[in-house]
């Protein structure tokens, strides 16, 4: 009788938590891209990238490339996006297996994604001012040594996350049942906000019900857990030493660092300068996203008439 009755309460539990997965994917339905501008799609690998274009084609060529996490798209720069549109011929790609870009069950890697960079990079602009932001920092630099870029402004990059590659970790939340409960965990709106107040905003004030809402939508779209799947898991992780890769290249680099970031603390910054002779901007009351609180000291330092001291 008590196995009968275990049996009955995990059968219970399991019916209960497909359900929950079923009425949160219903609730999300179809989300609109966050940015201002052309919508296109670039054909690579055999599944459709979504990229946001605006600005004059015969300025020069400005890519923008979001960061990591769980609910990661292009609409990271939407304070900017507009403003640099100005003067760029500005594209916005939604990385493979993140927002309205194809969200296939690969098993995603650090190689895979910086391949990807690079092809965008190589197939869709031509001496690209390159913007990047964290771990995408990392797949930036090292597709520079491949493509000719004007220059990079790298968003406190780093070439670590979780600090080791966990396969049973990435396999959990690659589950179907219990993987996507976990998900939806994460990508709940009260964890949105946790996450970004730990480590993304400076003020919370700058963080908009639109963004989360939007994350919310991306968060919940079919397929949504497997990239992030990999990221949680130390597989985003790039193979190379991001410091080495800098040192390496023969392209300007501006590092921007918010000044009270801690996961990425602008010591780490200063080694990176310090290290591929870099220059390095850093910007006050931000963390990790100084392009988002504050936008137009961001667009003058991609412009290179910031007056914000650089340190060198």
């Amino acid at each position: 009788m008590k196995l009968r009755k275990a049996l009955g309460v995990a059968a219970g539990t399991v019916g209960a938590t497909a359900l929950a997965n079923r009425l949160l994917r219903s609730r999300a339905g179809e989300f609109e891209p966050f940015l201002d501008g052309s919508q296109r799609s670039y054909r690579w690998r055999g599944f459709d990238i979504a990229y946001t274009e605006a600005g004059d084609p015969g300025d020069p060529d400005l890519v923008l490339f979001h960061g990591i996490n769980a609910a990661g798209s292009s609409h990271e720069f939407h304070t900017v996006f507009d403003r640099l549109a100005e003067d760029y011929h500005v594209l916005a790609p939604d990385l493979p297996g993140f927002g309205h870009s194809d969200r296939p069950p690969l098993l995603y890697s650090g190689s895979l994604l910086t391949t990807f960079v690079r092809d965008f990079l190589d197939d869709n602009a031509e001496d690209a001012t390159v913007v990047a932001s964290s771990l995408t920092g990392a797949y930036a630099a090292a597709a520079a040594r491949e493509v000719a870029v004007e220059k990079l402004v790298l968003i406190c990059p780093t070439d670590s996350s979780m600090g080791d590659r966990n396969v049973w970790r990435r396999s959990l939340l690659r589950s179907p049942l219990v993987g996507q409960a976990v998900y939806n965990l994460i990508v709940s709106k009260p964890s949105i906000r946790h996450f970004h107040e730990d480590h993304g905003y400076y003020d919370m004030a700058n963080l908009t019900e639109e963004v989360v809402d939007y994350e919310w939508l991306s968060g919940h779209q079919p397929g949504a857990r497997f990239a992030p799947a990999s990221f949680v898991s130390g597989f985003l992780d790039p193979e190379e030493n991001l410091g080495d890769v800098l040192a390496d290249l023969d392209v300007p680099v501006t590092l921007v660092w918010g000044t009270e970031a801690e996961i990425t603390p602008l010591s780490k910054g200063r080694e990176l300068a310090d290290r591929a002779d870099a220059k390095l901007v850093s910007l006050d009351q931000s963390l990790l996203l100084p392009h988002v609180e504050h936008p137009a000291a961001f667009v003058d330092i991609v412009r290179g008439e910031t007056t914000v001291p650089v340190e060198e």
